[in-house]
């Protein structure tokens, strides 16, 4: 009873929330408003401060948008969310899956012209131009955030300072990476690079900051100047003496509420900027053709820098996820072990295994949310268990975690999905379709064009064949000691980045039922050269259910390689396991 009285306050709150916004629509004269997940930074994890999807929606997801009219209320979200959508905000909002209907569709079949509001800072030209545009529509630019108007009780956040990396461990030093920035946008002819991305900015300059739960970036934009001089546009309270010392001349502080003063005095119109279309506002654009400075709009080039990781960054890498593999495997072995035993939640779990990598000395915060899903809780993609939804895990049930670490100097995300009877016959045949897709993935010949869709198809070809799919790309790039989520290469239907030695990717096959179970495989592995060939190399360390494989399935290709996969594990991990851990480990092997 108590879960129901909660969820129906949670309805009358949203529906408060919504029409306290559309009270602000007579204001404006507008007919809508849009409020997208992220901030005026495009991370992909906002803090709950400035979650303002969350606030109005009840949405927790990572990626979405909504859309609030006079009357009606969408919520768009991708193909890993509906579900989740569904259940926290279904009552309220219609849900979309943005990848099947776009809001212009929807506007497109209304009556009559609508003007329809939005915070320039929030969104991108790409976006709205690709989403929102309609003939039917006329997008109005409104300075003031209409959902911050009506948030009184929104959260300050805490000033917290950026960090330099030490050289050494980072295996580049900023000045050769601003050198070959440079060098980009010499052959792109253009005099300054505004950088809106903070993940590139950490890149570039060798720094971090504490302004994610999930990521150490540094929530800032900046201006790279073909001299070398960087112009960090930022809040100046993040940034001690220690930082502007080590930086010496190389790098002036402009405050973000002075940025307008800043580029009127500096304007030159000899000087082109280049801007990132991905995370550059429509407020710095429109900025730069109010004051007439010529710009060209692509990607920002320390994308495709930042993706190929250097030597000491794949080492790194590697050592993380020994550690990573460590807790992943006592968790495996604990919860295998115990299921029988005592009541094992969903939190329980996953607070269980945070404390598993909490006693590494090197593990930092978690690279995302974790997901604990069992049973039909399994079958939401991006699923996240809370005080309603928590469910005691059956020992009928299959169980999937999805979960990773930022240690030092290097980000982990790994999915396993396993079981506690052997009789599951009719799940064994489907997980071991997912299997064959992840090391058809593992063992994929790169060539030189090869791309991520190519790999893609070669993922999903073992489900189609009983015409089974998944709604989620099959991987993505990975950062290090960065964003777990990082372009522009990744596996998926749509990318057609081509693979480099150094680059990582996650390779994360998958398959739910709805309301029934989710079966998802995921390592992160790395492009390795081998003898003039590229090719892919595991990083992740842990043990793949055996109890879920019909060996049948397998031809002897696969079944060599995944017992070098566990004897790997096995040799890796066995001197930190304790002797009943060590001897279920090896056990997996044969």
């Amino acid at each position: 009873m108590e879960k129901t009285k909660k969820k129906k306050i949670d309805r009358k709150k949203v529906m408060k929330k919504l029409n306290a916004l559309r009270k602000t629509f007579k204001y404006y004269n507008i007919d809508g408003y849009i409020v997208p997940k992220n901030d005026e930074f495009f991370g992909e994890y906002v803090n709950d401060s400035n979650d303002r999807l969350k606030f109005i929606s009840s949405f927790t997801g990572s990626a979405g948008y909504a859309l609030i009219l006079r009357k009606k209320s969408y919520l768009f979200v991708d193909g890993r969310y509906t579900l989740q959508a569904f259940k926290e905000s279904g009552k309220k909002f219609k849900i979309v899956e943005i990848y099947k209907k776009k809001p212009s569709d929807i506007i497109d079949k209304l009556r009559k012209k609508i003007t329809i509001g939005y915070d320039p800072q929030l969104l991108t030209k790409s976006t709205t131009n690709n989403l929102f545009v309609s003939s039917k529509c006329n997008l109005k630019l409104i300075q003031e955030n209409l959902v911050d108007r009506i948030w009184n009780k929104k959260n300050k956040m805490q000033i917290k300072k950026f960090y330099i990396l030490p050289e050494k461990h980072i295996g580049e030093s900023y000045k050769n990476k601003i050198k070959r920035t440079i060098i980009k946008m010499k052959s792109m002819k253009v005099d300054k690079l505004l950088i809106t991305a903070p993940e590139n900015i950490a890149w570039l300059m060798n720094i971090r900051g504490k302004d994610s739960k999930f990521s150490p970036i540094p929530n800032c934009n900046a201006i790279l100047n073909l001299s070398g001089e960087i112009d960090l546009i930022v809040d100046e309270r993040k940034i001690d003496k220690k930082f502007i010392n080590f930086f010496k001349k190389k790098i002036r502080i402009i405050p973000r509420n002075k940025i307008i003063n800043y580029l009127i005095k500096s304007k030159n119109k000899r000087n082109k900027f280049f801007v990132d279309f991905l995370t550059c506002s429509i407020f710095y654009q429109k900025l730069l053709e109010n004051l007439q400075i010529p710009y060209i709009c692509k990607l920002d080039p320390i994308y495709f820098l930042k993706s190929i990781k250097n030597n000491k960054e794949i080492l790194s890498s590697k050592k993380s996820h020994i550690f990573d593999g460590v807790a992943l495997t006592k968790f495996i072995y604990w919860i295998k072990s115990n299921i029988k035993k005592s009541k094992i939640t969903e939190l329980s779990a996953q607070k269980k295994l945070e404390n598993f990598r909490k006693k590494n000395r090197y593990y930092k915060f978690p690279s995302f949310n974790t997901i604990s899903g069992s049973g039909p809780n399994g079958s939401i993609i991006h699923y996240k268990a809370n005080n309603n939804t928590n469910r005691l895990i059956k020992k009928s049930d299959i169980y999937l975690f999805d979960s990773g670490g930022q240690y030092h100097y290097g980000t982990t995300d790994v999915t396993r999905t396993i079981c506690f009877k052997h009789n599951l016959n009719k799940m064994k045949n489907i997980f071991t379709r997912v299997l064959k897709g992840h090391i058809g993935v593992a063992l994929y010949n790169i060539k030189k064009n090869t791309t991520g869709r190519e790999v893609d198809f070669k993922a999903r070809s073992y489900l189609k064949k009983i015409n089974l799919d998944y709604a989620h790309g099959t991987g993505h790039g990975v950062g290090h000691f960065l964003n777990v989520h990082e372009g522009p290469h990744g596996i998926s239907k749509g990318n057609s980045n081509n693979f480099k030695e150094g680059m990582i990717v996650s390779n994360e096959p998958g398959y739910y039922k709805n309301n029934k179970f989710g079966i998802r495989i995921e390592n992160l592995l790395y492009v390795k050269k081998y003898k003039k060939k590229l090719k892919f190399e595991n990083l992740t360390l842990a043990p793949i259910e055996k109890d879920l494989i019909n060996f049948k399935m397998l031809n002897d290709k696969e079944k060599k390689y995944l017992k070098f996969y566990h004897k790997k594990v096995y040799l890796n991990l066995r001197k930190f396991l304790n002797n009943k851990e060590k001897i279920w480990l090896k056990s997996v092997i044969n």
